[in-house]
């Protein structure tokens, strides 16, 4: 009776602790998804009250809907890059920049991060990218021979989508790699002596069989920030291209949301833009979080 009575005199503490984010979780993140799951089977729009309209939605989304489409291949090209590409250089640069002394290991994290929180980088691309002949790159390859005119780079719909690929990857290091540095840096170095004992070699069996595996946690948080950054991709599209990008080249699922949901203010159908983009990112955490398991097997 006295054990059952501690169990939930400490199961008490502990919900009294969690509770007030529980709630504040519940109220800003679970319920306003749940709002726009069930917006998402209405017309609405601000203004008039929601009608049902099933899958009308939905259906308008993948059978009538071009752009979206093209948003969706666009998406999944810029998840792949900015996705797993991403995940795992930062994999490799903190693996390598944390053999370094902690002078030169600080500097390095500090170089690598900075993008991330650079709040004008845009500013900085569309000087390399412009399309005079005053751009950076144009004015490169002009002064080597290799171009007789200035190519307007993020206006021809064949150059925007690999441009946007190319920054959104670069800013999207940062945080994953110093999840990764941490977690480098946590590993305590008596698994790899035993290790050696047991038959570990070489640094990348040292890596897949002790270091990963102890690395779980934060291989699964940078594994969640990658999906979150690389599916939002967006914003930098248009500090860019302009919104939208020329012939829709690098239109994404998040610009088609903000147009319908912030310009034609279809609340209803920009609920159900939503409520795709949620479901890719789940099947894609959970894919994730199976793969991590593996690691080490």
């Amino acid at each position: 009776m006295r054990k059952r009575r501690n169990f939930t005199q400490h199961n008490g503490v502990a919900w009294a602790f969690v509770l007030p984010y529980l709630s504040i979780f519940c109220v800003f993140t679970v319920l306003p998804v749940l709002i726009s799951v069930f917006f998402s089977f209405t017309d609405f729009n601000m203004l008039e009250t929601p009608n049902f309209v099933g899958m009308g939605n939905y259906t308008r989304l993948f059978l009538q809907d071009d752009i979206f489409i093209k948003s969706i291949g666009n998406t999944f090209i810029l998840a792949l890059v900015t996705g797993p590409i991403g995940y795992l250089l930062c994999l490799l640069f903190a693996w390598f920049i944390n053999e370094l002394k902690p002078f030169g290991r600080a500097v390095v994290t500090l170089i690598f991060y900075a993008p991330s929180i650079s709040g004008n980088m845009a500013l900085v691309w569309q000087a390399v990218f412009s399309g005079d002949a005053y751009g950076y790159l144009n004015g490169f390859l002009m002064n080597m021979g290799l171009s007789s005119s200035p190519t307007i780079w993020l206006k021809d719909e064949s150059y925007i989508l690999p441009i946007v690929a190319i920054v959104a990857l670069w800013s999207s290091l940062g945080t994953s790699f110093l999840t990764f540095i941490a977690g480098f840096q946590g590993v305590d170095k008596t698994y790899y002596e035993a290790g050696a004992i047991d038959g570990i070699t070489n640094r990348w069996q040292e890596l897949w069989y002790i270091t990963l595996p102890l690395m779980r946690p934060q291989l699964l948080l940078s594994a969640v920030l990658s999906i979150t950054s690389a599916f939002g991709v967006g914003t930098i599209v248009t500090q860019l291209a302009g919104f939208p990008s020329t012939n829709y080249a690098a239109h994404t699922i998040i610009n088609h949301l903000q147009d319908y949901g912030t310009t034609k203010y279809e609340l209803g159908y920009a609920s159900a833009i939503a409520t795709i983009l949620f479901v890719i990112m789940v099947i894609s955490n959970m894919v994730i979080r199976k793969i991590i398991a593996k690691v080490g097997s």
